[in-house]
């Protein structure tokens, strides 16, 4: 009988076995509800009953972002895969393969050039689903890219972070880029240009140590985690409880370390009106619902290629 059990059984319920997608469903890290995952992103990954912001993609983000959801990617700068030829349980550049794969994108900061409300901007996104949205060389050049072509085009610069921090399988590499993005930071001010910073959930380590907390605004999305060292950390080096809600975007926005907390759906209409005010330029009327997907090519183009005019249609 053990033909019968061993192979005809695990056949017949292979047969009948229903395919579902791992993420046809998500759990609501708040409030435990489940919800139905084109609904969440037909919300912008918010949860439609708590409220609760989930994180974000970068391509996702930056169509929320950019008017009728179109932009030009901005080419960055090659660097060493590997430079420390670094390995730990598996080898740094398989990680980053696989990180590639997964994410779709070359490395934790994905960058784009292109209208917002009828001004020219260029946007930065960091995506934590890249190796926890680390802090590395390609992370540094990408942010130092945006940061010259946004001088360049004479344009506000926006950032949004979400990050574990500085990449640890880079060494000191990893760690000097944060005085190269806090330099950056200051060539734009230096040209007086407006640079925003949006803090999403979480932005930790060297990120919040260096350019996360220089912006002209500092915006915070509800419910994000923002600090430095972890709470438990903190709490075992002063030996005391920490306050309810401590680190988190509401906290930090009434003690005076974020200028504002804003919702996500509210989030481009707050850029743009700052992006405004900040550059003195008058409001232009756009379209307000974006074209389909269908009709969103996106250029890959160098610095210097980048057209002055509407992005590419």
């Amino acid at each position: 009988m053990n033909w019968l059990t061993n192979v005809v059984r695990p056949k017949i319920r292979n047969i009948l076995r229903r395919e579902t997608p791992e993420n046809l469903w998500i759990k609501c890290p708040d409030s435990g509800q489940l919800v139905f995952y084109k609904d969440v992103e037909a919300n912008q990954f918010v949860i439609p009953g708590s409220n609760y912001h989930m994180r974000m993609g970068a391509v996702a983000r930056l169509k929320s972002i950019f008017d009728n959801e179109t932009w030009f990617d901005v080419a960055l700068p090659d660097v060493t895969a590997d430079p420390l030829k670094f390995r730990d349980e598996r080898k740094y550049a398989d990680r980053i393969k696989d990180a590639r794969a997964r994410t779709g994108v070359n490395d934790a900061i994905k960058v784009g050039y292109g209208k917002l409300e009828g001004a020219a901007v260029v946007i930065a996104v960091q995506d934590f689903d890249f190796m926890g949205g680390s802090l590395g060389m390609a992370a540094g050049e990408a942010i130092v890219r945006g940061l010259e072509l946004a001088v360049e085009k004479k344009s506000p610069f926006i950032v949004f972070a979400a990050s574990g921090g500085a990449r640890m399988q880079e060494g000191i590499l990893s760690l000097m880029q944060m005085p190269r993005t806090t330099v950056g930071v200051q060539m734009l001010r230096e040209a007086k240009l407006p640079y925003i910073v949006v803090l999403t959930n979480p932005t930790t380590g060297g990120v919040t140590a260096s350019y996360a907390m220089l912006g002209d605004v500092q915006i915070a999305e509800p419910g994000a985690l923002i600090g430095f060292a972890g709470a438990r950390v903190i709490e075992q080096t002063i030996r005391e409880k920490l306050p309810e809600g401590f680190q988190r975007a509401e906290y930090l926005r009434d003690h005076g370390m974020v200028d504002m907390v804003v919702h996500r759906h509210e989030l481009r209409a707050t850029l743009a009106r700052l992006c405004r005010l900040l550059t003195k330029s008058p409001a232009v009327e756009t379209a307000s619902k974006p074209v389909p997907q269908v009709a969103m090519p996106v250029q890959i183009v160098s610095g210097a290629d980048v057209a002055p005019a509407a992005p590419h249609a």
